[in-house]
């Protein structure tokens, strides 16, 4: 099955490198391939440990900006010591997102840096949230970031797409090409506290229209599809919540099994 997760789903389960190499083995007998860093401090040693132990590749990783802008080479490195193609940024910081001169500053600071890693045989992921469907006058940031830098790939939320408005499939196919890897969730309407909010959600407890989303995805290119819970370090038993995503992803998306 060609499914992974992003460990910030576990994020309570990573809390040591003894942690991490547990949870990792529990992951990879779920039947997840492979996984995304985040969660914890970026720690390559830990990282390439609890690869090896586990037997599960680390697919992406999501690391501080300050890295990616300031020490590009050395970041590289630590990828390659653990064998991670994929170098992922989770967020521009929102308060320069708003400020339109700060905003487009950082953007061309990224194309730089993810132009060396394209050419050392890695790629930059932008991972979108919902702030990345402002706008500047007539671009959104996801688009502005897409036209003026050509060397930043992404990591398509499709969850915090639709919460910004973003009609999900067209989306994907305006973006062929360059969405390397994906946070598969599930968007949920929930009511609590006498009011009604959406929530990222197990496969298959929400709305969208997974079937549609990822075979499109498929179809442009997208190569590694992470499962991503946010809310699941709350339940009581994370890794069985966790479980639930994958159950459903053998039952009922068979295109992920491909």
């Amino acid at each position: 099955m060609n499914l992974g997760l992003n460990l910030y789903s576990v994020r309570n389960l990573i809390k040591t490198d003894e942690d991490l190499i547990k949870t990792s083995m529990a992951l990879k007998e779920m039947g997840y391939e492979y996984l995304q860093y985040s969660g914890a401090p970026f720690n390559a040693k830990a990282i390439k440990e609890a690869s090896e132990k586990a037997n599960i590749p680390f697919a992406l990783t999501h690391v501080p900006i300050e890295r990616i802008l300031d020490d590009t080479d050395n970041l590289m490195e630590e990828h390659a010591y653990f064998g991670c193609k994929n170098i992922g940024l989770s967020t521009i910081p929102w308060s320069k997102i708003v400020v339109e001169d700060e905003f487009k500053s950082v953007v061309d600071k990224l194309e730089i840096a993810g132009e060396k890693m394209s050419k050392n045989g890695f790629s930059l992921c932008y991972h979108n949230h919902h702030v990345d469907f402002f706008r500047h006058g007539d671009k959104t940031v996801l688009e502005y970031i897409f036209i003026n830098a050509p060397h930043v790939n992404f990591t398509l939320d499709i969850y915090w797409a639709q919460n910004g408005g973003a009609d999900v499939l067209s989306l994907i196919r305006k973006m062929k090409g360059r969405i390397d890897c994906v946070h598969i969730k599930d968007y949920l309407i929930a009511y609590e506290n006498g009011k009604f909010e959406p929530r990222s959600a197990a496969l298959g407890d929400g709305n969208l229209d997974l079937k549609s989303i990822i075979s499109v995805l498929k179809e442009c290119g997208s190569k590694y599809f992470l499962v991503e819970e946010e809310n699941a370090a709350d339940y009581p038993d994370t890794l069985a919540e966790i479980k639930r995503s994958i159950d459903y992803a053998r039952t009922s998306l068979p295109m992920l099994c491909d």
